[in-house]
């Protein structure tokens, strides 16, 4: 027998690691792949297009073939009976299962950019399958996972924000990203729960890391300051805190 196909020297150095279980290589013709070493072998993922390359109905992604498809139902006058069957919603969901699985990874890898890039587009799939599924189970299977979906969106997002040196805009991103998730119709569903429960404190204790790690501007901890002096009724203080802050924020105007 031939062990033309044995990969156990690729493996061997590759030692499996749970902590270090995900690379991006280059392959012959230059382009990135996403590596991924399990206990037992080796995964690979394409960096950009259809995690596993595969292009359904002569196309980048299933999902692109549907949109196209109800874009075609849109010229045509056809919109309100345009409708995805439930073997349309499988090849879907299988799709963005892969996605997933590559998303999941480049944020562990802190590629942010291409987070971004596949949550916003499983977002998209969300969506679509969301408004036209024709059976109500299909149109709500997904919906337990979205808390999950816009938690690593957001975050992916205000991380990127933040390694670009602009924590503020970071902070709202992430708390944007908490907001439209409390703001989620509520499902009679554990999963559903869970995922925005986990994900709500996943958002708010990367709200507080940011927060610690910002410097505090002057006019803010003067805030703080004129805070507590209200708080212990210390009124010839807290005279004194909104004089200084008048007086910054016009020097800042007049700057």
């Amino acid at each position: 027998m031939s062990d033309a196909g044995d990969i156990r020297e690729l493996l061997e150095g590759w030692p499996y690691d749970p902590e270090n279980d995900a690379r991006i290589v280059r392959s012959r013709d230059g382009r990135e792949i996403l590596q991924v070493r399990t206990p037992l072998g080796l995964e690979q993922l394409e960096m950009n297009g259809r995690p596993d390359g595969y292009r359904p109905h002569e196309m980048d992604s299933a999902l692109e073939f549907y949109l196209q498809k109800f874009a075609r139902a849109k010229a045509a006058g056809n919109e309100a009976e345009f409708e995805l069957s439930a073997r349309d919603c499988a090849e879907l969901f299988g799709e963005g299962t892969l996605y997933y699985f590559r998303y999941l990874r480049l944020f562990q890898l802190r590629r942010w950019a291409e987070t971004m890039r596949d949550t916003a587009r499983n977002r998209q799939l969300f969506d679509f399958v969301h408004r036209y599924a024709a059976r109500e189970g299909d149109r709500e299977y997904l919906e337990k996972w979205r808390p999950y979906l816009l938690r690593m969106n957001a975050a992916a997002s205000g991380l990127h924000c933040l390694e670009q040196g602009d924590a503020p805009k970071a902070l709202k991103i992430i708390q944007s990203g908490g907001e439209q998730i409390a703001a989620l119709e509520e499902m009679e569903d554990d999963t559903f729960r869970f995922e925005r429960e986990r994900s709500l404190a996943a958002l708010r204790q990367l709200e507080k890391q940011i927060q610690q790690k910002q410097p505090v501007a002057p006019v803010e901890l003067l805030q703080r300051q004129l805070r507590r002096a209200i708080e212990r009724q210390e009124f010839e203080r807290a005279a004194e805190l909104r004089d200084q802050i008048r007086e910054l924020r016009a020097q800042q105007t007049s700057q």
